[in-house]
């Protein structure tokens, strides 16, 4: 299979220096690069901007915000079987970013935000006889968000990873199928964790 895997943060400039992000260190979309390659895929990797060196053999497009990210996706997605989407997107940009270098001025300052595109509710839309995996990083009620992610986005699958695994070679996930059900549990190396996922989707998917 041919498979498009979205790794790493994205970043939304409030000015020509200043961005919202989060800690994404991108090792998950990376050690599910790698064993794709291991079993025998094409793996295309979107990056965010992250401090790993991507796996060799993989093609790679580097990205910075969401809606680079998207249209990189957009762009990639038709001639592959399917996707996984593991890059933690920003949810929220600046209305209107600023040009140049916010200053002080001794006063409070005030952003609007707006929600960003979502990057793999869009490739759901567009998915027709592909398919879609996707990461819900959730906290509270977990199973129940998680849930109404595969559904929102059009997964086939969605995996449930929780705070801990932000900057740690460990995780632990469940994957959640079409039917609600815990289709996998997970836990160890990040790289554990992205063996076993390709082998379900291989099985399930592929």
């Amino acid at each position: 299979m041919r498979i498009l895997i979205t790794a790493g943060p994205t970043r939304e400039y409030l000015d020509d220096v200043r961005y919202l992000s989060n800690a994404s260190s991108g090792l998950m979309g990376y050690a599910i690069a790698e064993s794709a390659l291991a079993r025998g895929h094409d793996v295309v990797l979107v990056s965010g901007p992250v401090s790993i060196t991507p796996p060799a053999g993989c093609e790679v497009h580097h990205v910075e915000t969401t809606d680079e990210m998207f249209a990189a996706c957009e762009s990639l997605f038709p001639n592959c079987d399917g996707v996984i989407g593991t890059a933690a997107v920003c949810d929220y940009k600046i209305k209107n970013r600023i040009n140049g270098k916010i200053g002080k001025t001794g006063s409070a300052l005030t952003i609007e935000l707006v929600e960003t595109i979502d990057v793999l509710a869009e490739l759901g839309k567009q998915k027709g006889h592909r398919w879609v995996v996707g990461f819900a990083f959730e906290s509270q009620d977990a199973h129940f968000n998680a849930v109404g992610k595969l559904y929102r986005k059009n997964c086939d699958a969605i995996v449930l990873n929780r705070p801990t695994a932000i900057g740690s070679d460990q995780n632990e996930i469940e994957l959640i199928d079409q039917s609600e059900n815990v289709a996998l549990h997970i836990s160890g190396s990040k790289l554990d964790v992205a063996q076993q996922l390709i082998a379900w989707i291989d099985t399930h998917l592929g």
